[in-house]
């Protein structure tokens, strides 16, 4: 399954919506009256009920669509409004550092630092305010900062909650996967000498544009990531290269410390950020980011200035 949240031009309730094809489904109004209950009114509220519920939906929509498609509540790609799957995470999102190792080497060149390659994942977090829609500008304050930068990353969003979790059985607790763009302030970064703060500016994680359920995504080692700034490709990889696959990583994380349902984990990025770039190059307004994920889709996002 395929799944997003939307709004209408008319309304700007959010929706849960599954893509099919070019066509965009309204979740409730398709399996309305074949569902026990009121359906699921968003994704989190259905990652929370857990795989039963994902089961039961996923064949409720299937039966809808192969029994009367045209029947659907269908809308084009354009004709809505797209929001972040999860507009608002429970938590902050979790985020691998350094967990490629071009990455890991271009980072400590150009601060002018030592390479070391981390021996265990590097974890640090990013505010939920920092989510924002697949096609949204991203807002940028020079007064704030003046070192903009992108990080195209898979995402992971758990659905079954977990400690001490190992890694053989860890793809079990993932309920799909999505594109993110760890945008990140580098000099607030520096200053601050942690991350978090870098990290969380308000609308500096652009999401989506669905989630692909962990079933019909696969292999998550065997995907390309591409970012390209200004139509130029900046970042070009494949998630093999990850230090810490996402099985490893939710093992580490997971370690004396539960992992819930509707945790969302950034794996971390590729080289080619800007701030590796001789001399560094950072975004400025104007600047448009597409961040894209084999078997997922494509995120694009402007610049503005606040």
């Amino acid at each position: 399954m395929r799944y997003l949240t939307f709004s209408l031009p008319s309304d700007p309730t959010p929706l849960l919506g599954v893509q099919r094809d070019s066509r965009i489904i309204d979740v409730k109004a398709l399996v309305a009256g074949t569902w026990p209950g009121p359906p699921p009114a968003s994704l989190l509220d259905l990652i929370l009920a857990g795989p039963d519920a994902w089961r039961r939906l996923a064949d409720a929509i299937n039966v809808r669509l192969k029994a009367d498609a045209t029947h659907a509540a269908a809308y084009g790609a354009k004709d809505i409004r797209w929001h972040a799957p999860i507009p608002r995470p429970l938590k902050n999102i979790l985020c691998l550092g350094l967990n490629y190792r071009s990455h890991a080497i271009e980072s400590a060149t150009s601060r002018g630092r030592e390479v070391k390659i981390p021996e265990a994942p590097v974890f640090f977090t990013k505010a939920p305010t920092t989510v924002n829609g697949p096609f949204d500008s991203i807002p940028w304050d020079p007064s704030v900062t003046q070192q903009l930068d992108y990080e195209g990353e898979l995402g992971v969003v758990i659905g079954v909650p977990g400690k001490n979790i190992d890694r053989a059985s860890a793809l079990r607790h993932v309920f799909g996967y999505t594109v993110l763009n760890d945008t990140t302030a580098r000099d607030l970064q520096a200053r601050h000498v942690q991350w978090f703060k870098g990290k969380s500016l308000d609308g500096c994680c652009p999401m989506g544009p669905v989630v692909v359920t962990a079933d019909e995504f696969g292999d998550p080692q065997t995907k390309h990531i591409t970012l390209r700034l200004n139509g130029e490709t900046r970042q070009d990889a494949s998630t093999s290269e990850m230090l810490f696959p996402v099985a490893h990583s939710i093992a580490w994380l997971s370690k004396g410390m539960t992992i819930e349902a509707g945790d969302i984990i950034a794996t971390g990025t590729p080289e080619g950020v800007g701030l590796g770039r001789t001399p560094p190059e950072y975004l400025k307004e104007g600047d448009v980011i597409e961040t894209e994920v084999e078997g997922i889709g494509t995120l694009k996002n402007r610049i503005v200035g606040a």
